[in-house]
């Protein structure tokens, strides 16, 4: 039998770190989670136990708490840039960094107090190879709901079949979604904010035949208004409304009373790439499909 050692690599991961930035009496704040996985000439460790080229993951957790407060963190996509370029230029032996960073939301109460916002969660993926990067960045549990404009009808039945075709139903779902960046000068709050204006506004006006359907209209509106965006990526799982029987009761539901499922749900992925996308290079690394 022979095998060798394949693709890996390692780093800390899910760094809390929140920031505070004082400006007289109003303060602003940052609240992070930042993971750190770095890639080389690494085979010694493996197979010999010879830590020599490991830079320890404590070292890249001090590294991440030491440049936050040497320079502002600032836009999360610079941030990751700067650790990441910053492992692959120290360390010879480390050829590949990929730094991954979730922005958890606050609502401002006043000039130094916050409240806690929704699960929504903005993240981005930086990827350093050599002298290249890449940029993926997105958002997470983005939860949208309407109460009609879905119909789904005209699917294949057979004995197993007991879903009933309707032309009016809620459509709910949790949006995952992920984009890669092409080009340079991208100004990155703005992008990420009509990006996300854009997903919530398609959901809401598209009159959705599938979620499917309504999921390549959300990416494609997105591409097809902001050419630095090479392809997008969308993970909806769809969280089912079910009408209630009422009638044991001598009560019709005329859509007005449904129960809300938790599982299983249907889960509908896909993507839209732009004829003209860059090659990819090594963005999506380890990365989830979706």
């Amino acid at each position: 039998m022979s095998y060798s050692l394949g693709p890996n690599q390692y780093g800390k991961a899910e760094v809390r770190m929140v920031t505070v930035t004082r400006s007289g009496s109003t303060h602003s704040m940052q609240d992070l989670t930042v993971s750190t996985s770095l890639r080389g000439a690494l085979e010694a460790t493996h197979l010999t136990g010879d830590n020599s080229d490991v830079v320890a993951t404590d070292t890249q957790k001090n590294t991440v708490y030491a440049f936050a407060k040497e320079e502002p963190v600032g836009e999360i996509e610079d941030f990751a840039l700067r650790l990441g370029r910053h492992f692959v230029d120290s360390f010879g032996q480390i050829t590949g960094a990929r730094v991954m960073i979730d922005s958890h939301p606050w609502d401002r109460i006043n000039g130094h107090a916050f409240s806690r916002g929704s699960s929504e969660v903005r993240t981005t993926a930086v990827t350093v190879s050599g002298d290249r990067h890449w940029v993926v960045s997105g958002l997470r549990d983005l939860v949208v709901l309407k109460t009609t404009g879905s119909e789904f009808h005209g699917f294949p039945r057979d004995k197993y079949t007991t879903l009933p075709e309707t032309t009016d139903r809620i459509l709910a779902t949790a949006v995952t979604a992920r984009w890669r960046y092409q080009g340079s000068g991208v100004s990155w709050t703005s992008s990420f904010t009509s990006i996300r204006s854009l997903l919530v506004e398609t959901f809401a006006s598209k009159h959705s035949l599938s979620l499917q359907q309504t999921l390549h209209a959300m990416g494609a509106a997105v591409v097809e208004a902001h050419p630095e965006v090479a392809e997008i990526r969308l993970s909806m799982p769809n969280k089912h409304h079910f009408v209630v029987d009422l009638s044991p009761f001598g009560l019709e539901n005329d859509n007005e009373v449904f129960y809300a499922a938790d599982r299983p749900y249907g889960l509908i992925e896909g993507s839209v790439i732009r004829d003209d996308a860059e090659d990819p290079g090594d963005a999506w690394y380890t990365l989830p499909a979706f």
